[in-house]
């Protein structure tokens, strides 16, 4: 057990603007060299599950009275969390993490990342190089996920620079990045978070209850891994999550069950004015909105956050986006294979035959997800003593210029991993789930989520009734 201060959670947890007092009461059991990496991924992972258990901790007692609970975070329960999505069985069955045709590729002047799990994305992009399947839509067939177009896209992007093919992609509404050398420098940092205090108040506050968040409306509007891991996280400490989709974009459904944990899921088309009607009614009552797209992408439809804290005050708006909040990459789509790609982290973890490599997690993705869900755990807290709401951003770009610049490595402490140990079943309507356990832990934390993944799109779009007392 470790005890002694860390200065990467201190730092994580002066960025979400904690008590500093307060890091004393986090303490880690090693588990040897889990999470290996050139660059510090395991202690990114367990200082990000670390503030967010103390923030979870912290938000209890201002809730209840009486002093902070302590936080012991196990580094098993982390690497074991941080690549949850590999550990996940459905029925038996394992998922795919990557379509064939995610991944590195060469061009004729080094490599780029492509990344096609999406039927949408996998179109845009062989559209963009121009490949068709014959039948001249430009989509992969629905049996075989793009395998039997490898070969022909291997052949199109050697003969293009790698600028060309992200730039090709993007316009295409595609997603593709140039592969970057390792950085030379740490100019241009982008922030780790921002967090904003907003104007209005509200009467609202948080009664006395068993879980720091419970009775908590979140409304989430994200997708894939670090939003939805940050809105899980919320609905294992009591949270009553409710995620919204628009009904013409399917999640993956693997990648739903798995980040689904806890919440309810609801289409909802924000394009009419039922659905306008709809989300206003939920908004209502909201606490916390939680946003995943790229910057300006919901302003049209009238959820800016401006907007939704003017018309909701003492809410909790957390966004999150790929490249940052400035800068000519702001608007670009992005996942955390990209994010890797083009801020070096590929070349930094590249093998010894030069090519690109890859962290051992998604940890920007669950790093990030984890620093949210702190964020808005410390904006409640902050919110019982002002009624103010808060504006939080986060950034992948933000978590990788963090990785890349702001963590100091230090020696793996001594311990055995098995990720048995942070593994269990549960019954679901998807069929039996092996999944991973949750990280975050404070003295009288739960262990597991109160309920699996729901079928995706399949709730109504409203809230449970509130707890009684």
């Amino acid at each position: 057990m470790t005890n002694t201060p860390d200065t990467t959670t201190a730092h994580a947890w002066n960025t979400v603007q904690g008590p500093a007092d307060l890091t004393a009461k986090v303490s880690y059991q090693s588990a040897g060299k889990v999470l290996p990496a050139v660059l510090p991924v395991r202690e990114l992972a367990r200082a990000t599950v670390g503030v967010c258990s103390l923030a979870a901790a912290e938000l209890l007692a201002a809730r209840n009275g009486g002093d902070v609970p302590r936080v012991r975070v196990d580094e098993g329960a982390v690497a074991t969390a941080f690549v949850s999505e590999r550990h996940l069985l459905v029925n038996g069955r394992a998922p795919t993490p990557f379509a064939p045709l995610s991944g590195f590729w060469r061009t004729a002047d080094g490599w780029v990342r492509t990344h096609a799990n999406y039927p949408h994305h996998r179109a845009r992009l062989l559209s963009a190089l121009g490949i068709t399947t014959g039948d001249g839509a430009g989509t992969a067939t629905p049996d075989d996920n793009g395998t039997a177009l490898v070969g022909r896209l291997t052949e199109a992007l050697a003969t293009l620079t790698a600028r060309q093919v992200q730039e090709r992609v993007y316009a295409a509404g595609g997603l593709a990045v140039a592969v970057a050398p390792a950085p030379a420098s740490d100019e241009g940092r982008r922030p780790l978070a921002e967090v904003e205090r907003t104007g209005g108040t509200s009467g609202r506050r948080l009664p006395p209850a068993p879980l720091p968040a419970a009775g908590v409306r979140v409304l989430d509007l994200t997708r894939v891994i670090a939003g939805p891991v940050a809105t899980r996280t919320l609905a294992l400490l009591g949270a009553d999550v409710l995620r919204v989709d628009p009904p013409r974009f399917p999640e993956d459904p693997d990648s739903h069950i798995d980040t689904g944990m806890g919440k309810r899921s609801a289409l909802l088309d924000l394009d009419t004015a039922e659905g306008q009607r709809t989300f206003q009614e939920l908004l209502d009552s909201a606490d916390v909105v939680v946003t995943g797209y790229r910057p300006g992408s919901l302003d049209r439809r009238g959820l800016a956050a401006e907007e939704l804290m003017a018309r909701r005050p003492g809410l909790v708006t957390a966004q999150l986006c790929a490249w940052g909040w400035s800068g000519p990459w702001a608007g670009r789509r992005g996942f955390d294979s990209l994010v890797q790609a083009a801020c070096g982290i590929a070349a930094i973890e590249a093998g010894p035959d030069g090519h690109p490599g890859a962290l051992p997690a998604q940890a920007l993705d669950h790093g990030t997800g984890y620093l949210l869900a702190a964020g808005v755990l410390r904006a409640l807290t902050e919110r019982q003593t002002d009624g103010r709401g808060r504006l939080l951003r986060f950034s992948l770009a933000g978590t990788a210029d963090w990785l890349l610049h702001g963590i100091t490595p230090e020696p793996a402490g001594e311990g055995t991993y098995e990720a048995d140990d942070w593994l269990t079943e549960t019954p679901s309507a998807h069929g039996p789930l092996r999944h991973a356990l949750p990280p975050v832990h404070y003295e009288g934390s739960p262990d597991d989520w109160a309920r699996p993944s729901t079928l995706w799109g399949t709730d109504r779009a409203a809230w449970n009734p509130p707890p009684q007392p």
